[in-house]
Parts: structure tokens; sequence; C-alpha cells
């Protein structure tokens, strides 16, 4: 039992990540204990974040939600339920309304102790476009997507576009998206293991793939070994679109237009 709690502790302090967040937290919910006196809100921003937090570190509690998922990966998500944001925001404000010159310093203090510059994060890129996705994908999809009414096509997109198509045009189905992307979940497809594995690209392979699961288009970057152009091999040339080339298959869409 106790190697199951301090597997537990190591989750939530990874879900925390290195920051004063949980501080901030913890003392947010303190303050709220004994200052917050509607009864509604002090179930919702104090009595029911506490139960939950008390209820992740009990070792009954994993032991059953892996019975029951069948999957102890995603126990982390358990604390998806606490409004960790919007319990500190609250506090903060009611500190404020209540003793103003103290909440402000308090909150000053908690910004510049605790706070950082997102956007000077690696993980952080300027939006290319009001859709927050890249914008090749933007151009790409409006490139193959079909028209009003007519039925759905579906393309083989490189692995690191995948996030992205579905999120822009759902009328653009592709062979694999994100289960293949994530390597714990460990499934197959026959299109990945010919596009993604390798260095150099089969290309017949790769179009006995696509045509197998009826791609219409093939989107394949620039820089990418290939056994044969192609062209070479039954499909046609579309376009650039930044470091992508886009292919249409003649011999699928003339299939499914019957």
């Amino acid at each position: 039992m106790f190697g199951i709690f301090m597997e537990s502790w190591i989750i939530y302090r990874q879900y925390c990540g290195k920051g004063f967040l949980p501080i901030i937290f913890l003392a947010a919910l303190i303050y709220l204990f004994f200052t917050e006196k509607d009864r509604w809100k002090r179930i919702v921003m104090v009595y029911v974040p506490l139960i939950i937090q008390v209820a992740f570190f009990i070792p009954v509690t994993r032991i059953v939600f892996v019975a029951a998922m069948d999957d102890g990966a995603t126990y982390y998500r358990f604390l998806w339920m606490l409004p960790m944001g919007v319990i500190i925001a609250y506090a903060g404000c009611h500190l404020f309304e209540k003793h103003r010159r103290t909440g402000l310093v308090v909150m000053t203090a908690v910004v510049v102790l605790a706070g950082s510059l997102v956007y000077r994060s690696n993980l952080i890129t300027r939006a290319e476009n009001p859709y927050h996705i890249p914008q090749t994908v933007v151009e790409i999809c409006d490139m193959i997507a079909p028209e009003k009414g007519e039925p759905r096509v579906r393309a083989a997109f490189p692995s690191e576009l995948v996030y992205f198509v579905r999120q822009y045009n759902t009328n653009i189905m592709m062979p694999f998206g994100r289960e293949m992307v994530e390597a714990q979940w460990n499934y197959y497809n026959a299109v990945y293991e010919v596009m993604e594995k390798p260095k150099t690209i089969d290309t017949r392979a790769l179009i006995a793939a696509t045509r197998e699961t009826k791609c219409s288009y093939v989107i394949l970057a620039t820089g990418r070994s290939m056994t044969q152009d192609p062209e070479e091999c039954g499909l046609k040339f579309m376009a650039t679109v930044g470091k992508y080339r886009v292919y249409e298959d003649p011999e699928i869409i003339k299939a499914e237009s019957k």
C-alpha cells in the first residue's frame, strides 16, 4: 500500500511540475477554508477539491481506477477534476475584495515569484493563422478537400501533421492518426509502417498501402529519401506547399468517382 501511495505522490509531483502551483493552490484552499462563508462556495471551492486530493492519494482509489480502466498510465487524469486555476483566482479576488492593499501585495508577489512569461517557452510559437495550426496544413487541406456535398476524401499525411488535419477539416480522413504517433499504444498500421518507420521509403510499398486504404492523396516531406519518384509509380504531382509535396492518386480518384 505504501508503494502505491508513493507512486501516486510521484504522479502528483509530475502533474504539478516544478513551479509553486501546488503550494499556491494549498494556500488558497486554506485561506478559503477559514474565510469563505457561503455554504455552496465552500462545498465547490474547498470541500470537493480536498476530497478529490485525499482520494487521489488513497491506494484503494488507484487500485479501483486501474481495475476499471485497465490502464494505470492515465491515473493523473483524476487530477483534472481539480480546478486549481479557478480556486487560486477566486481566492486572490476574495482577498483583494476584503483587504485591498494586502491582496494587491500578495497577488503581485505570487506573479513575480511564481509566474513566468509563457511566450519565452520553446513550446510556444507565433500563430500563423486564426486557426492556430500550421499554415501548410491549411493550404494542403484547402487544396484536397471535397466540395460541399461531395463525399469525404482520404489522404496520407506525415505524422507531424496528423494532429492538425482533423482540427481544420473533418471531411479529410486519414489512414492513421494520433493513435500511431503515441508510441506507448503500440498499434499497427500498414501505411504508417511504410511511410514513417524506414529512413528510405519504399515507394511502391507505400503506394500499395495507400491504395489498400483508398487514399486519394499522399503528402510527403520534401526531404524524405525514396526508392523511386512517386510519379514513376502512378501518382500525379499537384504542388509543393512549404516543405511538403502533394500527390494525387488517379487510380483511387477514378475508382471513388464511379
